[in-house]
């Protein structure tokens, strides 16, 4: 039987699980959450968060595979945990630094979140900051030329994955690194030529997939050059592009549905709720839904509709809740670990972070 909210990553507000939402994940209706500083009643306290995400998976069926407990951990602007997790400053700081270091870095946070319970990171930028106007990338780029950042990206997710259980996260394909606007709040356009994009935003995810990176993360942004519509409902970018010039085989998931880059006003839609159908077609996988239950709710219907009245449909979910069911399988179990937690603050991770900072 077809269930397409197992295609999600879902997020939500306040410290507990909402009583609907508890009992759906513990059954296996989702293929994970992922958690931000509002989810935490003391999101500086390590044994704490570790405690609530305990919490959080105590009900959850011991026979389904492990879920997806993601969180956006780059360091920089955007990472949600700090206190006595090591506050990381932005990887452009590695820029200069040596591939060793980027590895290093990367082994730390994949060392801490996996003993606070947490199995993915959405990390690392895979992005080129090219446009210095970007508000949205900037020095959460690991470079401003695509081969030094895809090397210190790289390096990065080989010591993050060296966790056992802990999975990283390429972003933004095909690239957010030339954007003069924030997908947050508006739909980016790129008006880059096709041979400038393929030796700059793409060459990051080319040298990706031929590490057999296992996850990549779409953007919310136009290139007409390839496609009018964003890579994130994008045929030709997903399917044309990844999957078949790229040779990519991993798990392409969204980045988040309620940001306002894909709302229907931005995309000249009806209803959008139906982006969720669009994006599936265009080759995604799993779907990010961060912040509106309403919206969560109008999507799965419209995947239900969907399906019912079309094999293209029931096909894609099939083939997508097939890659997820495998990625998944190589997830560590959401327990916390600890005997670890008890030396938060790391004081190895805290001289780590002092040598970026030089």
């Amino acid at each position: 039987m077809l269930r397409p909210a197992e295609l999600f990553i879902v997020g939500y507000q306040g410290y507990r699980l909402p009583v609907e939402l508890a009992t759906r994940f513990a059954r296996g209706d989702f293929a994970g959450l992922i958690f931000f500083r509002r989810n935490f009643a003391s999101p500086d306290d390590a044994q704490a968060i570790a405690a609530e995400l305990q919490a959080v998976m105590a009900d959850y069926r011991a026979a389904l595979p492990s879920p997806i407990l993601a969180i956006d951990h780059e360091g920089g602007r955007v990472q949600r945990l700090r206190g006595q997790v090591t506050v990381w400053p932005p990887m452009m700081s590695l820029g200069d630094k040596s591939l060793a270091l980027a590895e290093s870095v990367g082994r730390a946070m994949a060392w801490e979140l996996r003993a606070l319970g947490l199995n993915v990171s959405f990390a690392p930028v895979l992005d080129v900051h090219t446009n210095p106007a970007n508000p949205i990338i900037g020095d959460r780029a690991f470079g401003t030329a695509p081969d030094a950042a895809v090397e210190r990206a790289l390096a990065y997710l080989r010591g993050l994955e060296s966790e056992p259980g802990l999975r990283g996260c390429g972003k933004h394909f095909p690239g957010h690194g030339d954007t003069a606007t924030d997908s947050h709040l508006t739909l980016p356009v790129v008006r880059r030529d096709w041979p400038t994009l393929e030796a700059v935003e793409l060459l990051p995810f080319r040298r990706a997939i031929s590490a057999s990176i296992g996850m990549l993360m779409t953007a919310h942004v136009v290139y007409p050059a390839v496609d009018e519509r964003p890579a994130t409902l994008s045929r030709k970018w997903l399917h044309d592009v990844l999957r078949t010039q790229l040779g990519y085989t991993g798990l392409v998931v969204s980045d988040d549905l309620d940001m306002k880059a894909v709302t229907a006003e931005k995309l000249g839609i009806a209803d959008d709720s139906g982006v969720v159908v669009e994006s599936l077609l265009a080759g995604c996988d799993a779907f990010l839904f961060c912040q509106e239950p309403e919206r969560l709710a109008r999507a799965e219907e419209a995947l239900i509709r969907a399906a019912e009245r079309s094999s293209t449909v029931r096909d894609r979910i099939a083939e997508s809740a097939a890659r997820l069911a495998t990625f998944r399988r190589t997830l560590g179990d959401g327990r916390p670990m600890w005997n670890r937690l008890a030396q938060f603050p790391v004081a190895e991770h805290l001289h780590l972070r002092e040598q970026l900072l030089r």
